[in-house]
């Protein structure tokens, strides 16, 4: 069976850990719409980045055509 020969001071412990810490997401208002999303990236309700229209959010619901049974 595997036992430690020395006991591991707090110190190596705590360097072994320095790598588990999670990482904060930095969450900005988007100045077009007000939603929250995520810096540098394009706003996902309204399509705008760097004040420019990315991608146009018209109607995400006009997809119903696709469902017909014809």
């Amino acid at each position: 069976m595997a036992v430690p020969k020395r006991k591991t001071t707090p110190s190596k412990r705590n360097m072994r850990r320095s790598h588990d810490g999670l990482a904060v997401n930095n969450n900005v208002e988007c100045p077009n719409c007000g939603e929250i999303k995520l810096s540098h990236h394009i706003c996902p309700s309204c399509g705008y980045y760097n004040k420019r229209a990315i991608i146009s959010k018209m109607n995400p619901e006009s997809d119903d055509d696709s469902d017909s049974d014809d």
